[in-house]
């Protein structure tokens, strides 16, 4: 069994689900029957360093119809957005074979029982610290930070410094966007 800091370095990409890993999992439930949710602004600046270094980014979600959060995705130019999936192993298949990856080479973020097939089916299963205790057990890493809170940075940033590509401060403008 690798550990996983050396799994880091096999990651080529990223996938997420969004409620309890982007948001805290908290819906506010507005008069009109929006339901809104808090995302955290590390959390997207990460997202747009990876994609800058090259890394794919996908979002596999049972949620569907919440014009905020898909706006907000779109905002931080993820593509690959497979909201109201609930069949999250056919959407990484889908994923995989658009970005001609194998699975082994994913790092996949969950927090609850839906997400436990497609953390069993990655190579790098990840969750926030609030993850349930079944997603918990088939993680290779639990966040010491909570979802909504900035776990997804904390991923990333771990996967871009082990690989080399988090941002140069040593260079007199780093380029960071």
């Amino acid at each position: 069994m690798s550990n996983f800091k050396e799994d880091l370095r096999k990651v080529k990409a990223f996938v997420f689900d969004v409620d309890g890993v982007f948001t805290d999992g908290m819906m506010y439930c507005m008069p009109d029957g929006e339901q809104v949710r808090a995302m955290n602004a590390k959390d997207g600046f990460a997202v747009r360093f990876a994609q800058k270094q090259g890394y794919p980014i996908g979002i596999i979600s049972a949620g569907k119809n919440n014009i905020g959060v898909v706006k907000r995705l779109e905002f931080l130019d993820i593509e690959d957005l497979y909201m109201g999936s609930f069949d999250k192993t056919g959407a990484l298949t889908e994923f995989c074979n658009k970005h001609k990856l194998d699975k082994s080479n994913v790092l996949y973020m969950g927090d609850d029982l839906p997400d436990y097939p497609i953390l069993k089916a990655v190579g790098v299963p990840t969750c926030p610290g609030d993850a349930s205790v079944e997603i918990k057990s088939v993680s290779k890493y639990i966040s010491n930070i909570n979802g909504g809170k900035g776990c997804v940075r904390d991923v990333i940033e771990q996967v871009l410094r082990a690989q080399g590509n988090w941002v140069d401060f040593s260079v007199e403008k780093p380029d960071i966007l």
